[in-house]
C-alpha cells in the first residue's frame, strides 16, 4: 500500500487559511513562476518547486478533504483537481442532491472508513489527506506516515491551523526533504512510530 501523506500550503505560524477561509498568499507560489505544473495552464511555478511536487502529484492515487472543503469548492465540479483520480469526502451527510454518481467522489462517514476507502482507491499509490482538521484527526488517529508542507513567508496571526484541532505531541522525523522555491519552502517528514 502507498503512503498516506498529510499536506498543505501553510503560513509560517501555522495556518491554511485566515479566519474567513481566505488562503491569502498562500498559494501565490503556484502562479508566480514560468513552468505549467499541470494543464489548466493556471498553475505556473518555479523550476525547483516544479521538480519537487510534480513527481509528488503523480504519485497521488486519491485525495481525502472534509465535508467543510468539498462545500466551498462546490465540489470541483465534479472534477478533482490536478488530475486526482478520486475524492474521499469525510461527511456525515451524503453526496449533494442532484450530485453526478458517476464523478469520482466518494462520501464517507468518519476519518477511519475514509482512509480504508482511500487507501482501496489509490492501490500502491500516495493517499492524500489535506491538511486542517480532517488531516489533525487522521494524524491523532495514528494513521499519517508522512507530513508534506509548503510553508510561505507570511504571518497570518489567526485562523485555521494546518494540523487542526491536534491537542497532543506528535513527533516527527528529521526533514527527508527541504527545498528553497520561489516564495515558499517545500517540507518533507515522516512520522515517528
Amino acid at each position: 500500500m502507498g503512503a498516506v501523506v498529510m499536506y498543505g500550503s501553510v503560513s509560517v505560524d501555522g495556518f491554511i487559511a485566515d479566519e474567513n477561509d481566505e488562503p491569502g498568499p498562500l498559494f501565490d507560489w503556484l502562479s508566480n513562476g514560468s513552468v505549467p505544473l499541470d494543464e489548466s495552464g493556471v498553475v505556473n511555478v518555479s523550476q525547483t518547486s516544479y521538480d519537487y511536487t510534480r513527481p509528488y502529484w503523480d504519485q497521488i492515487g486519491a485525495t481525502i478533504v472534509g465535508r467543510h472543503v468539498f462545500d466551498m469548492t462546490d465540489g470541483w465540479d465534479g472534477k478533482p483537481p490536478s488530475g486526482i483520480d478520486h475524492m474521499v469526502v469525510v461527511s456525515h451527510r451524503p453526496a449533494p442532491e442532484g450530485w453526478d454518481p458517476e464523478a469520482p467522489f466518494h462520501f464517507v462517514d468518519g476519518i477511519t472508513p475514509a482512509v480504508a476507502k482511500a487507501r482501496a482507491l489509490a492501490g500502491d499509490r500516495i493517499v492524500e489527506v489535506a491538511a486542517g482538521d480532517v488531516g489533525g484527526q487522521v494524524l491523532a488517529a495514528g494513521l499519517i506516515d508522512e507530513v508534506r508542507m509548503d510553508v510561505v513567508p507570511v504571518v497570518m496571526g489567526a485562523g485555521k491551523r494546518y494540523f487542526g484541532p491536534v491537542d497532543a505531541q506528535h513527533l516527527l522525523e528529521n526533514p527527508e526533504a527541504v527545498i528553497q522555491g520561489d516564495r515558499v519552502l517545500h517540507l518533507r517528514y515522516r512520522v515517528r512510530r
